[in-house]
């Protein structure tokens, strides 16, 4: 501002620090001092007071200081020593990108940014602001400024290629300014290394080289280097040597799809690519660009050698994998977001996601072996197969079409998210837990095949969709899957056609139950968990209040509901049943932000709803409190009113009532239940094969006896057991297990 300001003016640069940061001599009180403190050595004598100081001292004496004092501000310091840093004003030359700035607005504007925000924002507002890009830096190491001038500045050459300064080169000597041709062993046309390397066109190299002007005046290099950024803005052209080779290669591939760098390249490489581009091609260099943020520690400070927070990238790799590594980071933040780096969240993520997605396979790899499964079976149309199977398929299809679009649109990060929440919420926590009876139980036919085929499908789909995030943990994925190329001929994931979502599997009403079962389901799970009942132990029903004709929609999954639950049935209750009350409150949370100074008005509003009101706002998810203010039932909090013997709970529109009270003959069938769980603990511990039947030796106990005589059908058909038998004291091969409700008994496993 300082410098526009002198401009203006007529005001030349006056420059009063020296390159070592001392006053010079003309600034007689102060001549020889550092203008900052920093900079005095260890060995140095410092004055008393600062230089800062004792300019406003001396101001104020002479009665030139209209107002003194401290105050914090940024300012720039060197990263490496933590010194504050100095500017000076030198003559430098410059690209005159403001000629092009209209131009590179309407480029910019056509570049798909992500975020957008930055594309618009910071990038666009720097155009918008643009000034023109001084190319010039006074250093030694670096690419040479082509440029030749006379002493008098007033005839220069700009050199464009070898093959031109040899030729002035040639003229230098003819002229007598030059002995020798340094370039004369270069061959024009000649694309080599070893012609490309017979010379050495940096300095000090260059600088000897003498050219010819067209009054036959001496003309010499500039001195200075063309800046690195403009380096980084040529890459597209240069790594092709473009113009002079590789034309049709170039013209191919440009402009880039994609690239991708830190939020700080804005004013450096996503500046230069699309200076150059717009000067050379009136053209962008990219289409997309994805800025991304910075990998903070897991406090939100920057990472840095000096405070040593910093995360060694090949240390974590190694001892975490790439995979992991790869998907914490993309699923945890947006890549233009920044991110809190925390080990603990990759752990979490080998856990939750890859531990569980192994977890599936492995599940199908165990019966798909003892079931001999091949992938060449007989394809079960989709019309035949089960509900579930119909479901999961219509899931995956809809996964795949929205992770492609995603894709499509630079959004990893919403990739990731919608691969996991397949894989652990509906294909292992859903799917799985409620298909296991199917792959285990029953002979070889068709139901079976198509459970395999669905899982199978589901598996193969979800290793070529995360490949692009997940390569390694993926491509090991799909090749067990397609070990013997029977399905898929793709030698490995990454030469695996990506998958196409077929619309004519989507069932969105098929979805919409099945998440409802899951809503209910979830209710049911978190009021076992409050009253401390275990899931299995059987209760005897759950209440439903249906609204907006979800009777239907309910009846459809209670089967499903009860397996989950393990209940006896289902009650569904009428909106105008009185048997649950619901109650309504504000959720300030939500309300503060978008109604301010209204809240008190809301408030009391809710405060006089009635039933049909609340029937209303769950009906319709928005309510009219009067006609400026309309609220949304996430603007609300809805509960219902516990009923003696019941649990309720309530949760996106669905309450749930659920039948705590247990009967003897309820207790028995949990006993039961509990029973066959530690049985089944013990075939595994004993290394018996999934499919191995059983003898059960009980040492004789009152307190268990009674359980498993009413539920011993049950208890043999799951453990595989061909029949129950009882002995005073256990001798052979007895183990101890253990019950509830401090129920311990021996018992002995016969293999037949």
């Amino acid at each position: 501002d300082d410098n526009k300001l002198a401009k203006e003016n007529g005001i030349g640069s006056l420059t009063l620090v020296n390159k070592q940061g001392r006053f010079i001599d003309k600034v007689t009180d102060f001549a020889g001092m550092y203008v900052k403190d920093e900079f005095y050595a260890q060995n140095e004598k410092k004055p008393k007071l600062s230089v800062d100081v004792q300019i406003a001292i001396k101001l104020k004496r002479e009665n030139l200081c209209f107002q003194s004092e401290k105050y914090q501000h940024t300012y720039p310091h060197c990263w490496r020593t933590d010194k504050p840093i100095l500017y000076y004003p030198v003559d430098s030359w410059f690209i005159k990108t403001t000629a092009y700035k209209t131009r590179m607005i309407e480029l910019n504007n056509t570049i798909n940014w992500q975020p957008k925000s930055t594309g618009e924002g910071r990038f666009g507002k720097w155009l918008e602001n643009l000034v023109d890009w001084n190319l010039s830096r006074s250093r030694f190491w670096g690419i040479p400024i082509p440029i030749w001038r006379t002493e008098n500045g007033e005839e220069e050459i700009c050199i464009g290629s070898i093959g031109q300064l040899k030729s002035e080169i040639k003229k230098s000597i003819e002229a007598g300014l030059m002995s020798y041709n340094p370039l004369k062993d270069f061959q024009e046309g000649d694309m080599s290394e070893e012609n490309y390397t017979s010379f050495d066109i940096h300095r000090p190299y260059v600088d000897e080289i003498v050219l010819v002007s067209k009054s036959g005046a001496p003309m010499k290099r500039e001195l200075d280097l063309i800046d690195v950024w403009f380096d980084s803005g040529a890459m597209p052209y240069a790594q092709l040597h473009y113009p002079f080779e590789n034309k049709k290669l170039f013209e191919k591939n440009y402009p880039a799809d994609f690239i991708a760098e830190g939020v700080d390249q804005t004013r450096g490489w996503f500046f230069t690519l699309h200076a150059i581009s717009t000067i050379l091609f009136d053209s962008v260099a990219y289409k997309n660009v994805l800025s991304n943020g910075l990998v903070l520690d897991k406090n939100g400070n920057k990472m840095s050698k000096r405070l040593g927070n910093g995360v060694d990238p090949f240390i974590t790799i190694d001892k975490y994998g790439a995979d992991a590594t790869r998907w914490y980071m993309i699923s945890n933040a947006q890549p233009w977001d920044n991110l809190k780096f925390d080990e603990g969240g990759i752990i979490e993520t080998q856990r939750k996601f890859f531990g569980t997605l192994y977890n599936v396979y492995s599940f199908f790899a165990l019966y798909a072996n003892i079931d001999e499964f091949s992938s060449s079976e007989k394809t079960i149309p989709i019309k035949n197969r089960t509900k579930l199977d119909k479901w999961i398929l219509s899931e995956l299809h809809s996964l795949i079409k929205k992770v492609d679009q995603n894709y499509e649109t630079y959004e990893p990060t919403a990739v990731a998210r919608l691969i996991q929440s397949f894989v652990i919420d509906k294909l292992s926590n859903w799917y799985i837990r409620l298909s296991r009876r199917r792959f285990w139980k029953g002979n070889f036919g068709s139901e079976k095949i198509a459970a395999y085929q669905t899982l199978y499908e589901c598996l193969e789909s979800i290793s070529i969709i995360a490949a692009p995030i997940a390569p390694f943990f993926m491509d090991r994925l799909f090749q067990d899957l397609n070990n013997h190329r029977v399905h898929n001929a793709a030698l490995s994931v990454h030469l695996a056609d990506f998958p196409v979502c077929n619309n004519l599997i989507i069932d969105s009403d098929l979805e919409k139950i099945m998440a409802l079962a899951q809503n209910i389901t979830s209710l049911g799970l978190s009021l076992r968990k409050k009253e401390g009942l275990r899931v299995r132990q059987p209760l005897k029903k759950i209440m439903i209040p249906i609204l907006n004709n979800k009777k239907l929609d309910v009846e459809k999954i209670s089967a499903i509901i009860k397996q989950e639950l393990n209940i006896k049935e289902i009650e569904l209750l009428d909106e105008h049943n009185a048997v649950l009350k619901k109650q309504i409150k504000p959720n300030f949370k939500t309300l503060g932000p978008k109604f301010g100074q209204n809240m008190r008005v809301i408030a009391n509003a809710i405060a006089e709803f009635s039933a049909n009101d609340i029937a209303q706002i769950e009906r319709d998810s928005n309510y009219k409190i009067n006609e400026e203010i309309t609220i949304g039932l996430a603007d609300v909090e809805i509960s219902s009113a516990d009923i003696p013997g019941f649990s309720v709970a309530t949760n996106n529109g669905i309450t749930v009532a659920l039948d705590i009270t247990l009967s003897n003959e309820l207790k028995e069938e949990g006993l039961a239940r509990e029973f066959v769980n530690r049985i089944q603990g013990l075939r595994k511990d004993n290394g018996l094969e999934v499919t191995d039947n059983i003898e059960i030796w009980i040492e004789k106990n009152e307190e268990i006896k009674s359980a498993i005589k009413n539920n011993l059908t049950y208890i043999c058909e799951e453990t595989l057991a061909s029949q129950i038998k009882y002995e005073e004291i256990i001798t052979k091969n007895p183990t101890k297990i253990q019950l509830i409700n401090g129920i311990s008994l021996n018992v002995s496993l016969v293999k037949n």
